[in-house]
């Protein structure tokens, strides 16, 4: 792209940055109950309490050092009288440094499958072919965008060494958080979909 180009583009979003949400509130047309994730538990399953697995004293400083960055944020907050309590698995990052993942597999195998669809890939690719500008929309921490429904928050509560925390987002792990993250898109951008 020239720089002519660049810096007209940098204006023109200068220029308009209130039509950008900064949070889940600033999404006009979107009703609350839209910008909420459910897990929709079946009754009959059971609440299912994991013990704590030893992390090792890398893993687990690395772990507290993540935590305390989501708390700082607000995406978690610390939980009491758990009833389900998963755990964190460290995984290496390409980089070296360590992702902090929960092990959602108890919840996710109580949780019915929804079944929204994807976008296809190729038809997104195809679709983007003959303009002369192609813009792809960078959704840092979109999961994260999307509030937990209250009676949900607890059923994510996961441990570290030395505290219980549960997500006030939709965290990474869930099993229907791609369909209802894409879901919300698909609503945020009905207008826009499909137009050239």
């Amino acid at each position: 792209m020239a720089a002519a180009e660049a810096e007209i583009m940098h204006a023109a979003l200068k220029k308009n940055i209130d039509m950008f949400a900064w949070t889940p509130v600033d999404m006009s047309g979107v009703s609350p109950d839209v910008i909420t994730h459910r897990l929709s538990i079946f009754k009959e399953a059971r609440p299912i309490s994991r013990k704590k697995r030893d992390l090792g004293d890398e893993k687990r400083l690395a772990a507290k050092e993540e935590a305390d960055k989501l708390m700082s944020v607000g995406f978690i907050r610390e939980a009491r009288y758990t009833t389900w309590l998963a755990n964190v698995v460290m995984v290496t990052k390409p980089n070296g440094n360590w992702r902090m993942c929960v092990d959602y597999r108890n919840i996710n195998s109580a949780c019915p499958k929804d079944t929204y669809p994807l976008p296809n890939i190729d038809r997104l690719v195809d679709g983007a072919a003959d303009h002369k500008i192609t813009s792809f929309l960078d959704a840092y921490s979109g999961y994260n965008q999307i509030s937990m429904h209250p009676r949900d928050k607890e059923k994510t509560t996961f441990m570290t060494a030395g505290t219980n925390y549960y997500y006030e987002v939709m965290p990474f792990g869930l099993k229907n958080a791609g369909a209802t993250y894409q879901r919300l898109m698909d609503k945020i951008f009905k207008g826009l979909i499909g137009q050239a």
